[in-house]
């Protein structure tokens, strides 16, 4: 579990295909891996990985097929710059939300504007995940924990200031890049909830998420 405070920005060194699947090295840059073991997990560009091995300036980990196909890593390459925040602890000060690591899919920025010293992206969502965005409601972008400050159907907008945007990634991002996005968790575990004993049926969800994935849901 994180918070979706970002502790440091990384810098991928390497992506090493491993049959269907990928490796990938990580350059941690200012993160303090001196309580780092095999097996940890480090939250990178909110995609929660298993530590399988330390290089002495960074870490490796392993991508499976599914991690590929729900994020946006399929498109990095080597020099990608990522951010970076380490499983956080019961002693942590509960700075942003919980942030799970779990991927929910891959939005894609679409307008990015100044408003004085604050930047202002818009950014559009899949439509299987517009229902769980709120405004004032939080989201994992690229792991950092961000308010939404206003909603238009699929898209919303995020206001960074200069502290987040000098600590993160986000002062590089431009229209058309894509990013991880993974809504807030409570709202997953409420929706399935509300299906009471309906959640045991094969149909009820999966046909569901399959009607929003085909725009059949507005």
């Amino acid at each position: 579990m994180f918070t979706g405070i970002i502790e440091a920005v990384g810098t991928i060194t390497a992506l090493t295909p491993k049959g269907k699947d990928i490796s990938v090295t990580v350059d941690s840059g200012k993160l303090d891996l001196s309580d780092v073991k095999l097996g940890d997990s480090i939250a990178t560009n909110g995609v929660c990985l298993t530590v399988v091995a330390l290089t002495g300036s960074g870490y490796v980990a392993d991508l499976s097929l599914e991690t590929l196909k729900r994020t946006a890593f399929v498109e990095y390459r080597a020099g990608q710059k990522v951010n970076l925040e380490k499983a956080m602890l019961p002693t942590t000060r509960f700075g942003g939300h919980m942030v799970s690591g779990h991927v929910d899919d891959v939005a894609e920025v679409i307008e990015r504007s100044q408003t004085g010293r604050a930047i202002e992206f818009w950014l559009k969502a899949p439509a299987h995940l517009a229902k769980y965005i709120s405004e004032k409601g939080s989201v994992s972008v690229d792991g950092i924990s961000l308010t939404v400050n206003a909603i238009r159907g699929d898209e919303f907008k995020l206001t960074i200031v200069p502290h987040t945007a000098s600590e993160t990634t986000m002062e590089a991002f431009t229209p058309g890049r894509k990013i991880n996005l993974e809504v807030d968790v409570i709202a997953r575990y409420l929706e399935r909830l509300m299906l009471g004993d309906k959640a045991a049926e094969p149909k009820s969800e999966v046909s569901m998420d399959l009607l929003a994935r085909s725009g059949f849901l507005r």
